[in-house]
């Protein structure tokens, strides 16, 4: 992996977390902002906009592939670039979880 995919993507941001980890299956941009509303309880919507933007720069960036297009949509699933990152993410995820459990436990 090289520094720049680094760079850009770690920390990831919620919406890019939530797109990798929708790809772990093959996918399509309506189906993931669906899933994402679903999975987040309506906090985190993701606009056209911004989910057709992050599925072309992650398949450039090669975290996740093309398919094939089904009712003129097209279908994606991660690649094994993007599945390192989603699990350098979600490391990083489980030691804040690990760490705020740990302050708040010493402050009670």
């Amino acid at each position: 992996m090289n520094a720049h995919i680094k760079k850009v993507y770690i920390p990831m941001t919620e919406t890019g977390f939530y797109i990798l980890l929708c790809l772990m299956e093959e996918n399509h941009g309506y189906n993931i902002v669906k899933k994402v509303e679903k999975l987040t309880e309506g906090e985190i919507i993701i606009s056209p906009g911004t989910m057709y933007g992050s599925l072309a720069k992650m398949e450039k960036d090669n975290l996740i592939k093309f398919v094939r297009e089904e009712n003129k949509r097209k279908i994606y699933i991660i690649t094994e670039l993007g599945k390192q990152i989603l699990d350098i993410e979600l490391k990083r995820i489980k030691r804040l979880h690990k760490n705020i459990s740990e302050v708040f436990y010493y402050e009670k």
